[in-house]
């Protein structure tokens, strides 16, 4: 990709974005800048200085951070249509979390200096970039109420009902996810064991299948039923 113009269409699946008024998606576009990365390529690292939006177009970026002994904690896993970096263009500080690219991945790269100049020139916008935010902050919540209340099952139910469902996104429900059940017990914060024990629990009952580094989702129904599931009690808790 050499125009980010040329992405228009596909940042208009995206609600955030295609809610933006005219003038501020032409002004992203005009602005946006095009960025390849390669499997395992860093994008960022905690710490960095800001250095502006992102938005997914393919592939996907994993956000987390990794702690001395190499012990990863997944946030999310950053899909087309996307953005992330937002944070940092509030507040000015550093880069709060790693983001690698999880698959050869194509984002459009809107830079700090660009967003700032924008802004400054048109300050009623900083209510649409606190709008992508909020969406962010929200989910959040609910999955830090997930952790601390539910037990495990229904919530790793929950969590691939939520990627299924695009994050809220329109779209039909995808049916596979590109997802390493490693990674899916990263962003639960379950161990292996307990993540494989509850999938294969989910397989053996036909509301999934495991394949290498994909889940697929065989009954929505049905996985929508055991994420409502709330068990009194759940080993894996």
């Amino acid at each position: 990709m050499t125009d980010p113009h040329a992405c228009h269409a596909s940042l208009l699946q995206g609600h955030w974005y295609r809610g933006l008024p005219a003038s501020l998606q032409a002004a992203l576009l005009d602005a946006a800048q095009p960025r390849h990365l390669e499997a395992g390529q860093r994008l960022f690292r905690r710490g960095d200085p800001p250095c502006g939006l992102y938005a997914v177009l393919e592939g996907a970026m994993r956000v987390g951070s990794a702690d001395a002994n190499g012990r990863e904690a997944l946030l999310a896993l950053v899909e087309a249509p996307h953005w992330f970096g937002e944070i940092a263009l509030f507040d000015g500080q550093p880069r709060t979390h790693d983001a690698f690219a999880a698959t050869a991945t194509r984002l459009v790269h809107v830079p700090e200096a660009a967003l700032q100049a924008l802004l400054a020139q048109q300050p009623a916008h900083w209510r649409d970039f606190a709008l992508l935010m909020s969406q962010k902050l929200r989910m959040a919540f609910v999955a830090l109420e997930e952790m601390c209340l539910l037990p495990a099952a229904p919530r790793l139910a929950r969590r691939l009902l939520m990627i299924a469902e695009r994050y809220g996104e329109p779209g039909d429900p995808r049916r596979a996810i590109p997802l390493a059940q490693e990674s899916l017990a990263q962003m639960l914060a379950l161990s292996r064991q307990t993540t494989n024990r509850i999938l294969r629990d989910l397989q053996a009952r036909g509301v999934l299948a495991l394949a290498y580094g994909e889940i697929r989702i065989l009954d929505l129904a049905a996985l929508r039923q055991a994420a409502a599931d709330a068990p009194q009690a759940d080993a894996g808790r």
